[in-house]
């Protein structure tokens, strides 16, 4: 139980660091109580316990732990964390910006915009008026350190290979790897000419691409694209698969939120397997000497 609680305080550590990428506050006359720092952090943590601003202000009450690592002086509102995530909107996409990998997976889910249940929309609502029931999510991975690198959130019905290009731009990187869904002419010479890098994607029959152009995904590297539906599923899993806010922009931000708290904790786990294996390797040393 210790160990879980450190963890939480690392975890908010480790999102303050990563909100420095945007402005400390929106104005110069902002009244400074609180940074958009610390209320960025906060709004993550309530991605990580699952909860309502309700419920992540009861958490830092009962929390003096916490909010010292907060470095707060006084709890926030739940409003004050509800109008935050209305103005971050445009800026919270920044602070997921690493844009180097050895090889890219690509691909898209959904997101519930409703907490009604799967039974009550599809047997209570039954004709009538359909109402929208997901937002799309498409990624881009880093499949050896599992964090996420770009994203691409829509409202609307689209083809996921619309979003292709936008999850891979600026991103340096030897492989891309989809599954047949982005199998076209176009994408792959964007792969190659663009990004330099290696189309690792199955070919649809009747795709029209010609025989001198056909470049066969490598087998063992292609594999690899399963690790983005492992990502997909500890993001739904450990942050919740529902949208709880009622606008677009709100649910946007509280998406993006749940990616940020995906990396963190990546970070955190990838930071430890490089510790254990730095201390097995002294281990090691020290035995053959």
């Amino acid at each position: 139980m210790v160990v879980e609680y450190y963890d939480y305080l690392k975890f908010i550590d480790d999102a303050l660091e990563l909100a420095k990428a945007i402005p400390r506050y929106f104005s110069k006359f902002s009244n400074k109580i609180y940074c958009n720092h610390q209320k960025l952090a906060i709004y993550v943590l309530m991605q990580k316990f699952k909860t309502t601003s309700r419920g992540i202000v009861s958490i830092l009450k009962s929390s003096l732990e916490m909010r010292i690592h907060l470095n707060l002086n006084r709890i926030p509102s739940h409003t004050t964390i509800l109008r935050f995530a209305k103005k971050i909107s445009g800026q919270i996409s920044d602070i997921l910006n690493i844009r180097k990998a050895d090889t890219v997976a690509v691909d898209a889910t959904g997101f519930e915009l409703e907490s009604k249940s799967f039974y009550y929309r599809k047997i209570i609502y039954f004709r009538r008026k359909k109402t929208k029931v997901f937002m799309k999510l498409g990624l881009s991975v880093d499949t050896d350190k599992k964090l996420i690198l770009r994203h691409k959130i829509r409202k609307s019905r689209a083809h996921d290979s619309r979003d292709f290009k936008f999850l891979l731009k600026e991103i340096k990187c030897k492989n891309v790897v989809a599954d047949k869904g982005y199998d076209s002419m176009d994408l792959r010479r964007f792969v190659i000419n663009k990004l330099r890098a290696k189309p690792h994607i199955p070919y649809r029959k009747n795709s029209g691409i010609p025989k001198w152009e056909i470049y066969l995904p490598d087998k063992p590297i292609y594999c690899r694209r399963a690790l983005v539906e492992n990502i997909f599923f500890c993001i739904k899993k450990k942050y919740g698969s529902v949208l709880r806010n009622r606008t677009f922009t709100t649910q946007k931000v509280e998406l993006i939120s749940k990616l940020i708290a995906y990396n963190v904790d990546r970070m955190q786990h990838y930071i430890l397997l490089i510790l254990e294996d730095c201390t097995n390797t002294m281990n090691r040393a020290m035995v053959q000497s």
